[in-house]
């Protein structure tokens, strides 16, 4: 999101409003059996949260790092770009580590040991030794702990896509256009741990979505470039996301009632998301060429205080994301060992999103006491600024 490097007036509430909404989304879907994910975004195309998880997290990394290679040089950029990588790396570790904890709580609790297979901590418990190591340089992958390493690694490489996206944006989109490409016809994956598995959100693939979304934010001169290709696409991308909408609803329909057809459900399922099969990238893209004329910044509903606890998560999406992860792994216990009735998975999603939101107010209230005139002024730093609304 746009930082204290902008003046508030260039705050666009667009991204920490769809990044909140994301977020909500993400920890419904992570409770397994919850007929509640029937109505997340994954209900209205063939993407979820995930896409604009990482869409938004370019956007707003070539925004905001953009301007600080344009104003202190690539350099100082790239340090920036690394030290924010450096913070979420910490995160996922100390996540990785409270939701082993927690899985381990509730294996003895319940007295399951099926939930280590399921959660896919087992091979931690039996070679913590190697677990530990794999973790550490992000192989070992948990259930829920995905995403994150993806989003680290593409950091990690970022200051070169902004060399590049400085000189011309092509210079950064065709060769990670190719990289994908090959990923898709050749089936490339990324090993992860243990042996015989794969990066849930294969990063060869997913660079494409980012580069893509950093392509769309980079400098603020681009924003003619992007009314003139919204202007260009708009009716194909309207097409397109009535169609996607027709058909994913009535896979939905389907799912809650046998009866109703599932239009092309054996010609297209499944739709490979661990190497963002090209349909999921379609799809969504549409969306997001529509998203500029139909919800421009200065939307109304944006400002209302029914959409102020989405975009206070989106704002804070770091601290949001880790505790939505341990949000869902506690709803699918409860939800398993207590009762998965109607009543408990309306609780279980209203108790999760309500702690979400509350979590995200607390933090902006204590942002704010902070950055009171009777603190000192530190001077404004892109990597800070990103983490206030530029994260993941």
């Amino acid at each position: 999101m746009p930082s204290a490097l902008l003046p508030p007036a260039q705050r666009d509430p667009r991204l920490d409003f769809f990044r909140g909404l994301a977020l909500i989304c993400i920890f419904i879907d992570h409770i397994p059996e919850d007929y509640v994910n029937y109505f997340t975004l994954s209900a209205i195309g063939f993407f979820d949260a995930a896409e604009v998880f990482i869409f938004i997290s370019g956007f707003t990394a070539a925004l905001v790092y953009g301007r600080a290679m344009a104003a202190r040089g690539l350099l100082i950029a790239t340090l920036q770009v690394w030290r924010r990588a450096w913070q979420l790396y910490v995160a996922h570790i100390f996540l990785f580590v409270i939701f082993i904890a927690e899985v381990s709580y509730s294996v003895r609790t319940f007295n399951n040991p099926m939930y280590n297979d399921e959660m896919g901590v087992g091979d931690f418990l039996e070679h913590p030794h190697i677990a530990v190591i794999q973790a550490l340089v992000l192989q070992f992958q948990p259930t829920y702990l995905d995403i994150l390493p993806v989003y680290i690694v593409l950091l990690l490489i970022f200051p070169v896509v902004l060399a590049c996206l400085r000189r011309h944006p092509a210079i950064a989109l065709v060769p990670s256009g190719l990289v994908y490409l090959g990923v898709q016809l050749f089936g490339v994956d990324m090993p992860a741990y243990p042996p015989g598995s794969v990066w849930t959100f294969n990063p060869l693939a997913w660079q494409f979505l980012f580069v893509l979304g950093a392509a769309l934010g980079h400098g603020e001169t681009g924003a003619p470039n992007r009314r003139r290709v919204v202007d260009a696409v708009f009716w194909p991308a309207v097409a397109i996301a009535l169609i996607s909408l027709v058909i994913r609803l009535s896979w939905t329909i389907h799912g809650l009632w046998e009866a109703f057809p599932a239009l092309l459900l054996r010609a297209l399922w499944p739709i490979n998301k661990s190497s963002l099969a090209p349909l999921r990238v379609i799809s969504f893209f549409a969306v997001v060429m529509l998203v500029p004329r139909l919800v421009p910044p200065q939307a109304a509903f944006l400002r209302r205080p029914a959409s102020l606890p989405l975009v206070l998560c989106g704002r804070h999406s770091l601290e949001i994301f880790c505790l939505s992860i341990l949000l869902s792994a506690l709803g699918h216990f409860l939800m398993a060992e207590v009762s998965a009735g109607f009543a408990m998975q309306i609780a279980v999603n209203l108790v999760g999103v309500l702690a979400m939101c509350l979590t995200a107010g607390m933090l902006d209230w204590y942002r704010a006491v902070q950055r009171t005139p009777s603190a000192p002024t530190a001077r404004a730093d892109p990597a800070v600024a990103e983490g206030s609304g530029g994260g993941e």
